[in-house]
């Protein structure tokens, strides 16, 4: 029987915040929660939710901490497709379709609390007004992380690195609605989000400092241009 452990009050507020149960009543979420087979898992810093060429289950809705969805190019080279933060969730495209063969992995880029989530029951036929509910809201999700997608691709549309940096800044600005904001990875992990190594992205963003079009001080940034 799958655990789900939500005692923390904070924690619940989260869940209940994500597109699958926003607005939903007690008696509703709590049957949600039965639908969709949901358990609670903790994983250390470096450690694989999904491996590649795994079947996924499940997918996952982040509780705390960051996951990484990555692929190898063909060098073996990691490549990171998206940055996973607390409330948004990761693996429903192929855990829907039952994909077994995806190069597509993820791992925890620090610890993280993760709520495990099947899809199998939503599209039975026969379901109840709940299911029906949830059906759509899943398909809803799905949309949107198709949408969510284009971030990536307007940023490795990009030929020069400082473009694809000033991108990725605007995009993240634009998300926390500041000039100022944080971003979830460290500076090798955004060099293999850039698609380039570490010494090149810090030349660049030294660069960028030095000409007034960025600030930073660790993780935290702000657009100056």
């Amino acid at each position: 029987m799958p655990i789900v452990d939500l005692s923390d009050i904070n924690e619940i507020k989260l869940v209940r915040s994500a597109v699958l149960f926003r607005d939903m009543s007690d008696e509703n979420f709590i049957k949600a929660l039965s639908l969709f087979d949901a358990e609670t898992a903790s994983y250390g810093k470096g450690d694989y939710l999904h491996s590649p060429f795994g079947k996924y289950k499940k997918f996952g809705l982040v509780i705390s901490g960051t996951v990484q969805v990555c692929s190898d190019d063909i060098d073996g080279n990691r490549m990171i497709m998206a940055e996973v933060t607390p409330g948004i969730t990761f693996g429903e495209s192929i855990c829907f379709l039952g994909i077994t063969d995806s190069p597509v992995y993820a791992f925890a880029s620090e610890n993280v609390r993760v709520l495990w989530l099947s899809a199998d029951k939503l599209f039975e036929p026969g379901g109840d007004e709940l299911t029906v509910s949830l059906s759509k809201r899943f398909a809803s999700m799905l949309a949107a992380r198709t949408l969510a997608m284009n971030d990536r691709i307007q940023v490795l549309s990009k030929i020069r690195l400082r473009d694809k940096l000033m991108t990725y800044f605007n995009q993240k600005s634009r998300d926390a609605g500041s000039l100022t904001f944080r971003i979830p990875v460290n500076r090798e992990d955004l060099a293999a989000y850039m698609g380039t190594d570490r010494s090149a992205l810090s030349r660049e963003l030294s660069e960028m400092k030095k000409e007034g079009l960025i600030d930073y001080y660790k993780n935290s940034f702000r657009i100056l241009k």
